[in-house]
């Protein structure tokens, strides 16, 4: 079978878009699944609905024999991938097709370095766009200004802008819009921070900050589509009917949102809304993350603990079961949504979309997955709802707490190993929950203690929430009932009780 690459295309006659030439203007460090079913997609469709014309160079911004044979396979298809978005839109199943074009080649930055450094030299090149992780925006001190590459990315990206200052500081309109995907609060803001501190450690000059500062825009943005990657189990039958081989077919989610925190000058240069698609330019992000945590995420950890205690271990699985799905459901209309600060009209469309997002036919995602790190997940995305709410209302939201409630149950463990706290399941199954091990050990001593007991010593560790949660009125004696109620009768029961 021929790999796909261009020829292959014409010799098939393909009549699908495809951008071959095009000016380089977009820079992204990192090459992986994820920014290539999001803002690659997203320029690919510029480039067709809006005239964008623009090419992408992929930069790996480590090294690695893994990394190495991603860019090879990238290189050798000339750019050239197929993106499969799946899933529900308006009730209607979709399973979208698209052969994305907008990418000239992929860089290792330790292999290709000065092969990098030199797209800084492109009078063409305009954005730089990034996603390296949580990990990748931190500043480490150790990183040298001779290194070829210093070990960071805002270290790479510091010598990059540098040599762009060096060919064009002394013209206007040279510098870049910067587009941080990295999943961090304010992660343009960050990369900025590190960006100036390396300037200054590095003695680059004053005239060099001030250019990052006056010609360059540092865009914080909201990025939301869940992406999943290579479908190794179907390849070789999506290969079989495509006619070609591709090593880098990717799949996502047909839903994607794309918050860019910028000046109204971005709308003109990045015609999104030109191409029809679902991103927004606003000064400020902050509202769509909260919608997007407490909704989303909020839905996931306030609901999924009590779903595979109650025997459930696919989220698709829950959409289909009436008592979990209303419980999600009030959970997200009655009293999350409330709490928001975006319009309810615009909370209740993001919610609607994310009842589909969940029945999504080709995304198994397991509960027991969603459940890692539940401690930080719920101080982060659940406590915000219950102490709006109080607020709100003076009241106790009953499913948040319930969730509470579920989250100790599902921590009931009995058994410390080196992979995490062993549980069981009412159906007897044994299950692993994974958490920081302060968190496993805490749980772990206090396995013997009596619902009530269990339930103070939770609410009061304030290593864990960062505040007294006995504090909230009638707080912990409504979870103890709770999870008394569960130990005796379940989850499951538990849920119908709350409706």
């Amino acid at each position: 079978m021929k790999k796909l690459n261009y020829q292959t295309l014409e010799e098939q006659g393909y009549e699908g878009y495809l951008l071959k030439d095009a000016p380089e203007r977009v820079l992204q460090f990192g090459e992986g699944n994820f920014l290539r079913a999001f803002v690659d997609y997203f320029i690919d469709m510029m480039n067709e609905k809006a005239g964008f014309n623009s090419k992408v160079v992929l930069v790996q911004p480590i090294g690695g024999a893994g990394g190495e044979k991603i860019a090879n396979f990238i290189n050798q298809q000339e750019g050239l991938y197929t993106l499969y978005l799946r899933g529900f839109e308006n009730g209607q199943k979709v399973n979208d097709k698209r052969i994305i074009s907008c990418v000239s080649r992929c860089l290792n930055i330790c292999r290709d370095y000065e092969a990098v450094m030199a797209c800084a030299e492109n009078p063409d090149l305009r954005y730089i766009t990034c996603n390296t992780t949580e990990a990748g925006i931190t500043y480490d001190p150790s990183c040298q200004f001779t290194e070829t590459p210093p070990s960071s990315y805002p270290a790479k990206l510091t010598q990059f802008l540098y040599r762009r200052f060096q060919k064009f500081g002394k013209e206007t309109g040279k510098g870049f819009v910067i587009l941080a995907c990295e999943l961090i609060d304010d992660n343009g803001k960050e990369l900025k921070k590190c960006v100036i501190q390396y300037a200054t450690q590095w003695e680059l000059g004053e005239e060099f900050i001030n250019w990052i500062e006056s010609e360059n825009i540092f865009c914080s943005t909201l990025v939301d589509r869940i992406v999943t990657g290579y479908p190794r189990s179907e390849a070789a039958a999506i290969n079989e009917e495509n006619g070609y081989e591709d090593n880098i077919i990717d799949t996502g989610e047909v839903f994607g949102f794309w918050v860019i925190e910028g000046p109204e000058s971005l709308k003109k240069e990045l015609p999104f809304a030109e191409a029809g698609l679902p991103v927004l330019i606003t000064d400020n992000h902050k509202p769509y993350k909260q919608r997007k945590v407490r909704i989303l995420n909020g839905a996931h950890t306030s609901m999924v603990l009590g779903a595979y205690l109650a025997g459930q271990d696919i989220v698709r699985d829950c959409m289909h079961d009436d008592t979990i799905l209303n419980f999600m459901n009030k959970t997200i209309y009655e009293e999350i949504i409330p709490t928001l600060s975006l319009s309810e009209e615009d909370c209740k469309d993001f919610a609607a979309a994310v009842t589909e997002r969940f029945k999504n036919p080709f995304i198994d995602h397991a509960l027991l997955s969603i459940s890692l790190n539940s401690t930080s997940k719920w101080r982060a995305r659940v406590m915000p709802s219950l102490e709006g709410y109080v607020d709100k209302f003076g009241k106790l939201p009953k499913c948040i707490t319930a969730s509470f409630a579920f989250y100790i149950a599902f921590y009931r463990g009995t058994e410390l190993t080196d992979t995490g706290l062993i549980a069981k399941r009412p159906n007897g199954d044994t299950y692993t929950i994974s958490d920081d091990r302060a968190v496993l050990e805490f749980y772990y001593n206090h396995r013997e203690d009596s619902a009530k007991d269990l339930v103070h010593a939770v609410c009061t560790n304030t290593d864990f929430w960062g505040k007294d949660l006995s504090q909230i009125p009638g707080f912990e004696a409504e979870v103890a009932s709770m999870l008394e109620n569960i130990e005796a009768n379940g989850t499951y029961d538990q849920m119908k009780a709350c409706l």
